[in-house]
């Protein structure tokens, strides 16, 4: 696998707009297309988080003020390395209008703001899907090494599955269609989240994340989605936050989004916390559309072994 050194954490914007210019990758034949995934990694070496963007995204998601970074944090500092990877013209998928399916990550230990961090991105699992193809990114943050690779220690690692909805690449299988889902019976509420129709594009503020389908009804229907929906990160990011807060002991957390939030909304959720025989073990959580049932993600925080 080749790795491609990049000199900065890239500017999402900038990826965006030339995601744009590139869009008739989605027109392309079959036979024209791209089939496989790129064998490469794409680094940045030495990253410094800007403290101004932590703290707007700390008072976004509810963090408490503090000087080390929240779990959702970390993914919007390493996520436009992953974007780069996937603007390349190798890769097989459109970059406009993906829909985000899950995630999983290990927070293995607290990360300063100061810290140099080495972020690395790679792509995997390139699968059919029955609306279309699947693929997971992986990024790693490491530290502890400045711009020498060999002494840093992987600290943050993070697996995100998106979906290229109506991407069908012609050597993939599809699964056979989902069977009705069973109903969701909702548990008592702990919260009630109200995020207003601009709640996408106040996230894009802080994670440099502009996807259109965030950003307006407009722009939302131009990817062939009904209304801007709110982003699967910021979902996830605040309720994480809710629970870890500024927890020491490394944990791991995961998030499967069954249905998108379409903004303006008002999400209910449920924490249930977990006892083990060292006491406190993690949390589940759900969230769901209080007026339709619908679920709209679950997922959990679990403690990792020190």
């Amino acid at each position: 696998m080749t790795e491609t050194q990049l000199s900065e954490i890239p500017a999402l914007g900038k990826l965006y707009v030339g995601a744009v210019g590139s869009a008739a990758k989605a027109r392309l034949s079959s036979a024209e297309a791209p089939q496989t995934l790129p064998e490469a990694r794409h680094t940045v070496r030495g990253a410094r988080v800007d403290l101004q963007r932590l703290a707007d995204f700390q008072r976004l998601v509810l963090h408490s003020a503090s000087d080390y970074l929240p779990s959702g944090f970390v993914h919007t500092f390493a996520f436009p390395v992953a974007m780069s990877l996937m603007s390349r013209d190798d890769f097989p998928l459109p970059l406009l209008g993906m829909v985000h399916l899950s995630n999983s990550v290990e927070h293995l230990r607290p990360i300063h703001y100061a810290e140099p961090l080495t972020v690395t991105a790679w792509a995997e699992n390139l699968a059919g899907h029955r609306s279309g193809t699947s693929v997971d990114l992986i990024a790693e943050v490491s530290a502890g090494g400045g711009t020498d690779a060999g002494d840093a220690a992987v600290v943050w690692r993070g697996r995100s599955t998106y979906l290229a909805k109506g991407v069908f690449l012609p050597r993939l299988d599809r699964p056979e269609a989902r069977g009705p889902r069973p109903d969701f019976v909702p548990p008592a509420p702990t919260a009630l989240w109200r995020l207003g129709a601009d709640a996408g594009r106040n996230y894009a503020m802080v994670s440099g994340d502009f996807n259109p389908i965030h950003l307006s009804r407009l722009s939302a229907k131009a990817l062939g989605m009904k209304r801007s929906l709110a982003h699967g990160m910021y979902l996830a990011s605040r309720v994480v936050a809710d629970i870890v807060q500024n927890r020491q002991e490394p944990y791991e957390w995961s998030i499967d989004f069954d249905s998108p939030v379409f903004l303006p909304a008002a999400v209910s959720l449920s924490i249930c916390d977990l006892e083990g025989e060292q006491g406190y073990s993690g949390s589940t959580f759900v969230g769901w559309n209080q007026r339709s049932l619908r679920r709209h993600f679950a997922g959990s925080v679990r403690a990792l072994p020190a």
